[in-house]
């Protein structure tokens, strides 16, 4: 099984077809792609923006900085093959050879694959903070964020790189081995991983103390990953299911929901942070102050910090 199989298939028709002839619902499909994707492309791009240059930078937002850089790929790919599947259909020819069809899948691979892996960061490190607020305040390493990210960027190149250099090269039992193996890992260890520990955060803070508001990076982290859910987690499962030859719809549906995903975080951020204010340069980045600052209340190692602790530390 070839590689191109688990991205959305060359509009190239089949022999004894028209071959001008038009799907008007793919074209719609990608039309509404091209539409979302580029609005993402705003929104992730003054997500790393602000969080870049303009917000104090604090462990949460080391996290959310990276995966909109994850994000930011993800719907440069979208785009461009949404795009090239648009020209193709109007002008009824190959616009680029399969090769780089193949190439602009490993881009979204890479990127999908990143996002998810700093979703299940993000939701067992605030996991954590929650359950042992004592360790986390006071013996947590500076720079574990950004380790972590670094760690999970290694990673996410080495699983790419396995399955290009078998892919890439044809050798087509070895590339559809590793693509499984790949999806496995997705499926099976980071995807739950991230389930179990965001349900965990969702509960301990619901049932927590009364007289605390659950916190708005709380809310956003259990958003994100239901998001996911929703609208990323069926590319992850569309691609699987292709290596075992099985398809339960269309392509450019499952990467339409994928570009949502991709998209509506940082309006999220946003909404989450606004308190529906009115929307302009200025109230964006105290939204994201909001969101992302108030991590740092009460996280200085103190006496008094530990007195006052009301959950019991590990």
């Amino acid at each position: 099984m070839e590689m191109s199989q688990t991205s959305p298939p060359p509009t190239s028709p089949a022999e004894g077809n028209d071959p001008c002839e038009i799907d008007v619902t793919d074209m719609a499909i990608d039309g509404v792609t091209l539409l979302i994707g580029l609005c993402g492309l705003v929104g992730n791009g003054a997500v790393l923006w602000l969080l870049g240059f303009h917000i104090r930078r604090n462990p949460i937002t080391v996290y959310i900085l990276n995966l909109a850089v994850a994000d930011f790929t993800f719907l440069l790919f979208v785009i461009t093959s949404s795009l090239l599947y648009v020209v193709e259909n109007a002008s009824c020819s190959t616009v680029v050879s399969l090769r780089y069809l193949r190439s602009f899948l490993l881009l979204s691979l890479f990127s999908h694959n990143m996002g998810l892996y700093l979703l299940t960061a993000i939701s067992i490190e605030r996991c954590g903070s929650i359950l042992c607020p004592l360790w986390y305040r006071c013996h947590r390493p500076q720079h574990l964020s950004g380790v972590m990210c670094a760690l999970l960027w290694v990673l996410s190149v080495a699983v790419v790189a396995t399955v290009s250099s078998l892919c890439l090269t044809h050798k087509e039992e070895l590339c559809q081995m590793s693509l499984i193996s790949m999806y496995i890992l997705n499926l099976l260890l980071f995807a739950p991983s991230m389930v179990i520990s965001s349900t965990v955060l969702f509960i301990k803070v619901k049932c927590g103390s009364q007289q605390q508001q659950p916190r708005r990076l709380h809310i956003v982290i259990f958003l994100t990953v239901l998001f996911f859910l929703i609208f990323a987690f069926p590319l992850s499962l569309w691609n699987f299911l292709q290596q075992l030859s099985y398809t339960v719809m269309s392509s450019q549906v499952v990467f339409l929901l994928a570009c949502i995903h991709s998209s509506i975080k940082p309006l999220t951020y946003f909404l989450m942070g606004s308190c529906w204010r009115r929307c302009s340069l200025v109230s964006l980045r105290v939204s994201f102050q909001r969101v992302f600052e108030e991590t740092e209340e009460n996280t200085a190692c103190s006496n008094g910090a530990i007195m006052d602790t009301v959950v019991p530390a590990c």
